[in-house]
């Protein structure tokens, strides 16, 4: 088969090498977009990451694709519809690095509470003043976990290691969890109501799009803390902006924002704002909560250790290898042709 694997740095291409015997690999370090798509219509496996545009749009021109072996858990950047009516199949890593992405939620909490950014810049600056930085305990503080899977778990159990009070929300409650861990579920407006830190752990769809908007933070108390490692459209950015103008949220630490890859290249960004004309107000606050001192904003990167990135690749060559002997893993998606 012909394999292109986009958004690839060069060690990982290493975690390839077992398929080279059997198999064509191409190897790219950009995106799949509209514009380039047409260049790779003679493949018929694509693995991109999640910046890779896999709509219909783009789809189109792999007219000899069979399958989408996406380096992620989640797949809302593939145009499914397409691909179940064009015979596509999609596999995921469903699990690579729950306790990676847990440990970024506190690291994320951990420079908030004790005002760590700003307290290195000013060490770095020659300042050694204390004025301004005097943070926050954990011990005692009530968590709001948003999403109880496999990652909302590790949260969870990390939590506890800090002596937290943790409630939680699932649409699916799993109480012998909450037993052994000792946490209790609530009702979603209750978990807003009652939290000092709120961190979420839900995927992106038409459930949880804009899950957290005006009058989510409405129910919640002064000067909550919010985290989001989860996908940026969870929260309406624009509610957030508002939120922290206002004293409701004290401070926020996000690892994802809406359409943050049009943030992530200055021509896309431009390409968005004249074609799309709702990324317009979406990418202003973006930009705003880039700028506020109260927000910790990392770029996608709480998946991102040497180990969690090592099992993601061992899973999509799995993936593709399987798919090739006939016997497709982790399948999120299948063809009907």
């Amino acid at each position: 088969m012909k394999i292109i694997v986009f958004e690839v740095e060069e060690w990982e291409r290493r975690a390839f090498e077992r398929l080279e015997a059997e198999h064509q690999i191409q190897f790219i370090n950009e995106v799949l977009t509209q514009e380039n798509a047409k260049e790779y219509a003679d493949a018929e496996v694509v693995s991109p990451f999640i910046y890779s545009d896999l709509s219909g749009d783009v789809l189109r021109h792999l007219r000899q694709l069979r399958l989408i072996a996406t380096r992620s858990t989640g797949f809302d950047h593939i145009g499914l519809e397409y691909c179940k009516e064009n015979g596509i199949t999609v596999s995921n890593v469903p699990v690579y690095g729950d306790n990676t992405v847990a440990e970024h939620v506190f690291g994320l909490l951990l420079a908030i509470s004790h005002n760590l950014v700003e307290a290195v810049d000013r060490t770095r600056r020659g300042d050694f003043s204390q004025k301004g930085l005097q943070g926050f305990d954990l011990l005692g503080k009530t968590l709001g976990v948003v999403g109880t899977g496999s990652i909302g778990t590790c949260v969870i159990e990390i939590a506890k290691g800090f002596r937290m009070d943790v409630v939680a929300f699932d649409v699916r409650q799993n109480m012998e969890l909450a037993s052994r861990l000792d946490f209790r579920y609530v009702p979603m407006d209750e978990l807003l109501s009652m939290s000092d830190i709120i961190t979420l752990h839900v995927p992106s769809n038409e459930k949880t799009r804009n899950l957290i908007s005006d009058d989510a933070f409405a129910k919640m108390k002064d000067g909550v803390v919010l985290i989001n490692t989860a996908r940026g459209d969870i929260i309406d950015v624009k509610a957030l902006a508002m939120a922290i103008g206002q004293g409701k949220v004290a401070a926020a630490g996000l690892d994802v924002l809406p359409e943050e890859s049009a943030i992530r290249e200055e021509a896309e960004l431009l390409h968005s704002v004249y074609h799309k004309k709702d990324y317009l107000e979406t990418l202003l606050f973006n930009h705003i909560l880039l700028r506020l001192r109260n927000v910790i904003i990392t770029p996608h990167s709480a998946f991102n250790t040497r180990e969690a990135v090592e099992r993601i690749l061992s899973t999509t060559v799995d993936n593709i290898a399987s798919f090739s002997r006939g016997e497709p893993r982790n399948v999120t998606s299948k063809g009907s042709e």
